[in-house]
C-alpha cells in the first residue's frame, strides 16, 4: 500500500502595518497579474473539448481534482486527502477534504466524484480521455470515502487523475460550464471578452482563501512572436508561460526587470497524418512523407533549435524510452523510392492544416518545401484554432498537420480508431494493453520500448521532436514552475515579491 499523503496549506504572512497611511499604500503588495497565452480557449469546460489551453485558464484555478500534478511530475492530494492502492493495482480507496464546496454553496463529496466519473465515461461523453474513465468503476463508501475499481491496471492513473479532464464537478451547473465554469478551486470567472481576454477573481469561499495573493487574474491571448515580446517590454503583460520569444531571448536576459526559466516537458510537436484517407492508409506513403522531413531543419524553423528531434510518440526523459529516430531517417531518395513503390503518381496533392502557434506556422512552411522535393505539393491552409479543433481534431477533415501533444501519457490515443489520426493496429494494442498489465516494472518499460518502435515503424505520424519552453515573467514574481509536464498555470501559488 501507498503511503497515507496529507497536503498542507501554509498562511501567508501577515504585513505589519506602517504608521503613515502614504507609506501603507507605497508597501502595499502587488495583487493582480496578466498572463500571456498563445491560444484562447474554445470553452472553459475541460470535460467537453480537447485543447490545453483549456486547462491553462481553469485547472487549479476555477476546477480541481482529486488528485494535483507538480512541476517536477510528482502527484500529490488536492480534491483528496490521501489514497491507498491495493496490491493488486486495481483498486483505489481516496479519502476527501471535508468542508470543501462549489462555488454555487454545494458540498463537494463523493457522490460528486462519482457522478464526474460516470458522466465522463458516459455514452455520449466528449471527454478526450473517455476511454480512461471507461475502465472505472466508481463506489462511494460514506459522504467522504470513494473507491476507484479499473477493469485493466493503470499506473498512471494518480497522474491522469490530476489532469483537467478529471476534474471534479458540480452537477447542477454541468451544462453551461463552458461559458460559466462553476468548481471547487480558487478563483471564480469574472469576466470573458471573447477575442480578447478572460478574468478570474479570487474567491473568497476557497478554503485556503486567506493564503492567496493574487486576487485578479487577467489572460490576454497574442499569437505572434513580435507582439508577444512587445506585450512584455511594455509591461502588458507580467507573465508569459511557453512564449515564443527565442529570437529576443537577450532582450529579457539582459534587462533586470525579468525573469527567464527554461521549461523541460513531455510535449510531442509531430506532422500528424490521416491514415484513414489514401494514399495515406499505405505505410509506404507515411514512411515516404517521414523520409522527406530532415527534423532538424524543422526545429530550427519552427523553435529556432530549442528541441531534441523524436523517433516515435515518446520523449527522452520519460520512463522506458528507446531512441527511434534512426527507423525513419531523413533520405530524399528513399522517400521518392517509396512513394514509387506504392504507385503514387507525382505531383500527389495535400493538404497541411496549420493551427495559430508561431511553432506550426513556420515549421509548416520549411515542411512544405521539403516535401516539395518528392513530388508532394503540400497545400497550406492557415485555420484559427476553434477552426483546427472542431475540423482537424473532431472532423477529422484534413491530409497532414503539424501539432504539439502536450500530455505525457497519451500513447493510448494510438489505441484508439475513433482519434483524429486514425491510426489502427491490432499488434501495437496488444503491446500496449502488455505494457499497461506488466506485473513488473522492467516488463512494462519493455513493452512501451516494443509499443515505441511499433509506431516508428508503421510511421502512423512524422515524429519531429520534443519542445524546451520559455517562459518569461517580471522579476518579483515568486511560485513558477520550473518544468511543465502538463500545461498549467498554479496561480494561487504565485505571489509578487
Amino acid at each position: 500500500m501507498l503511503k497515507r499523503r496529507t497536503l498542507l496549506a501554509t498562511g501567508a504572512a501577515a504585513l505589519t502595518p506602517l504608521a503613515l497611511p502614504t507609506l501603507a499604500l507605497a508597501q502595499k503588495r502587488k495583487d493582480a497579474l496578466v498572463i500571456g497565452l498563445t491560444l484562447e480557449p474554445t470553452g472553459l469546460d475541460p470535460t467537453a473539448k480537447a485543447g490545453a489551453e483549456i486547462a491553462e485558464v481553469v485547472l487549479y484555478t476555477v476546477f480541481e481534482t482529486l488528485t494535483k500534478i507538480n512541476s517536477d511530475g510528482s502527484v500529490t492530494p488536492l480534491l483528496a486527502e490521501s489514497w491507498e492502492v491495493s496490491p493488486d493495482l486495481k483498486t483505489l480507496t481516496f479519502k476527501l477534504r471535508r468542508g470543501v464546496k462549489f462555488q454555487n454553496g454545494e458540498p463537494f463529496n463523493a457522490q460528486s466524484v462519482k457522478f464526474s466519473f460516470d458522466r465522463a465515461a458516459a455514452a455520449n461523453s466528449t471527454n478526450k480521455d473517455k476511454r480512461t474513465f471507461t475502465n472505472i468503476a466508481t463506489q462511494v463508501v460514506d459522504e467522504h470515502t470513494v473507491v476507484l475499481i479499473t477493469k485493466e491496471i493503470e499506473p498512471d492513473l494518480l497522474f491522469l487523475l490530476g489532469q483537467a479532464s478529471a476534474i471534479i464537478v458540480e452537477p447542477k451547473t454541468v451544462e453551461t460550464n463552458a461559458t460559466k465554469p462553476v468548481g471547487t478551486g480558487p478563483y471564480r470567472l469574472d469576466n470573458w471578452a471573447k477575442g480578447s481576454s478572460i478574468v478570474l477573481a479570487k474567491w473568497d469561499g476557497w478554503r485556503h482563501a486567506d493564503a492567496v495573493q493574487i486576487r485578479k487574474a487577467s489572460f490576454r491571448f497574442i499569437s505572434e512572436p513580435a507582439a508577444q515580446t512587445t506585450a512584455l517590454l511594455s509591461g502588458d503583460v507580467d507573465l508569459f508561460p511557453h512564449a515564443s520569444v527565442s529570437r529576443s531571448l537577450p532582450q529579457f536576459q539582459n534587462d533586470k526587470r525579468f525573469q527567464v526559466v527554461f521549461n523541460a516537458s513531455r510535449g510531442k510537436t509531430i506532422l500528424a497524418i490521416n491514415n484513414r484517407r489514401k494514399p495515406l492508409d499505405d505505410v509506404r506513403v507515411r514512411r515516404a512523407i517521414s523520409a522527406a522531413i530532415d527534423r532538424k531543419a524543422v526545429i530550427e524553423a519552427a523553435v529556432d533549435g530549442r528541441g531534441i528531434p523524436i523517433g516515435s510518440h515518446y520523449v527522452p526523459g520519460a520512463p522506458g524510452y528507446v531512441d527511434t529516430t534512426g527507423i525513419n531517417p531523413y533520405n530524399v531518395e528513399k522517400a521518392k523510392q517509396l512513394l514509387a513503390e506504392a504507385g503514387v503518381k507525382t505531383p500527389l496533392e495535400l493538404e497541411l492544416v496549420l493551427p495559430p502557434p508561431p511553432y506550426a506556422r513556420q515549421g509548416g512552411e520549411l515542411i512544405a518545401a521539403q516535401l516539395a522535393k518528392v513530388g508532394i505539393v503540400a497545400k497550406i491552409q492557415n485555420v484559427e484554432w476553434a477552426q483546427w479543433i472542431s475540423g482537424t481534431y473532431g472532423n477529422k477533415n484534413y491530409d497532414l498537420s503539424l501539432i504539439l501533444h502536450v500530455e505525457p501519457f497519451d500513447l493510448v490515443n494510438y489505441t484508439k480508431p475513433e482519434y483524429y489520426w486514425g491510426y489502427q493496429s491490432a499488434k501495437f494494442n496488444e503491446v500496449f494493453d502488455k505494457a499497461r498489465n506488466a506485473a513488473r516494472p522492467a516488463d512494462r518499460l519493455r513493452y512501451l520500448g516494443d509499443a515505441q518502435r511499433l509506431l516508428a515503424e508503421d510511421a502512423a505520424n512524422v515524429f519531429l521532436f520534443q519542445p524546451q519552453f520559455i517562459t518569461v515573467a517580471g522579476r518579483n514574481l515568486r511560485g513558477l514552475w520550473k518544468d511543465t509536464p502538463i500545461f498549467v498555470n498554479d496561480i494561487a501559488s504565485l505571489s509578487w515579491a
